[in-house]
């Protein structure tokens, strides 16, 4: 049978209580403490990990704030240099217009002064023809002092003098 000896158990108890004062006073506030410090630490992280996350968030959005801004920015550009395109084209088109105008004017001027130096030109050697002519025929009708007083006498007969 077993047998208790009380002096034993009262040793053991003793023993016992002391370690668990011991473990109390020295082991059990630093490992509460440790506990205690690790799920702060955790507490502390998932926060940051949530103020981390709601940044990311936030410089996404503006991200993508930026992104559609600088598309906007790109499109009204492209706008503009169409536009300034467009009107670039329409002003070479117009000043070709214009110089092309200019030069057909000038060519009918150039034209217009020729074709009358050659009309002057014409007249000039036409009159000179028909001086030639004139004078040809001329001569050959007062090569003979007949044919010349004939002509005299039938100019003074068509000439009536005034009186």
């Amino acid at each position: 049978m077993l047998t208790v000896s009380y002096g034993t158990m009262i040793w053991m108890s003793i023993a016992f209580l002391a370690v668990l004062f011991l473990l109390k006073k020295f082991a059990w506030g630093p490992i509460l403490k440790a506990i205690k410090d690790r799920e702060d630490h955790i507490e502390e992280s998932l926060q940051m990990a949530s103020n981390v996350k709601k940044e990311m968030q936030e410089l996404q959005a503006s991200n993508e704030k930026l992104l559609q801004d600088a598309r906007s920015e790109r499109d009204q550009m492209l706008k503009e240099a169409r536009i300034a395109k467009d009107e670039i084209i329409s002003e070479a088109k117009t000043k070709a217009s214009e110089e092309g105008s200019k030069m057909i004017n000038s060519a009918r001027e150039v034209i217009e002064n020729e074709k009358m130096a050659a009309l002057v030109t014409l007249k000039n050697e036409v009159g000179k023809l028909a001086l030639e002519v004139a004078e040809n025929v001329i001569r050959e009708r007062l090569s003979d002092d007949a044919k010349q007083n004939e002509l005299v006498t039938k100019l003074l007969s068509e000439v009536k003098l005034e009186q």
